[in-house]
């Protein structure tokens, strides 16, 4: 009998670069028409969390990833005449199943904050990161899509000097609600592990009240 040889583990000494310029490498790549350049010295230090379903409530398809590329068709449902001819884009989109897209280089400024302000600063387009999760507003969300958002925020912090993490709902009070109240800020402070001085108040209120 032929002894066995011994197995031979290669472990690699330079893992995959997490970055190609502004693109995450594990992201599925789908360029977005709709950005801009950052205004000169614009420090990139806030993520900004959203949630988006099209037609609202409905997962699956790719209709998210058409409103992006301005390629959705108008027609394909009612819901779609109250939108029709919008140009967003967010940087991310992460599906239910935690599934990552990207739509807009990190370094350029998408179109996903509208008219806001966070942190003393307004116009929250020009220096944040946007990430949209897959979800309805008051629905609640994924572990897969946690464990995405919480990997993606620590990567984006290793190639930005990311100090804040906040909803549509806080930089837009009053204008937008998402993601909304079924978003556990409370998993993602976990995940993360980051100072309770990175989240909102409101969220760090939820921390205490669940700890």
């Amino acid at each position: 009998m032929t002894p066995s040889r011994p197995v031979t583990l290669t472990i690699p000494t330079n893992p995959p670069a997490v970055w190609h310029g502004g693109w995450h490498t594990s992201a599925a790549r789908t360029e977005s028409p709709n950005h801009g350049p950052r205004p000169p010295q614009a420090a990139v230090d806030l993520i900004v969390v959203h949630s988006i379903s099209l037609p609202p409530g409905e997962y699956g398809g790719n209709a998210v990833q058409a409103l992006f590329t301005n390629t959705l068709d108008w027609e394909a449902h009612p819901y779609y005449q109250g939108i029709r001819g919008l140009e967003v884009s967010a940087h991310f989109f992460i599906e239910r199943s935690g599934a990552l897209w990207q739509f807009v280089d990190c370094d350029r400024r998408a179109w996903h904050a509208g008219a806001s302000c966070y942190r003393g600063r307004g116009q929250c387009n020009d220096d944040s990161i946007g990430i949209e999760l897959e979800g309805l507003e008051g629905d609640g969300f994924e572990p897969a899509q946690y464990a995405t958002l919480a990997k993606l925020c620590s990567d984006l912090a290793s190639r930005y000097p990311i100090a804040h993490i906040a909803g549509h709902e806080h930089i837009a009070p009053g204008r937008k609600g998402d993601p909304g109240p079924g978003f556990d800020w409370a998993h993602l402070r976990s995940l993360l592990n980051w100072d309770n001085a990175s989240f909102p108040v409101d969220a760090a209120k939820i921390r205490s009240i669940s700890a």
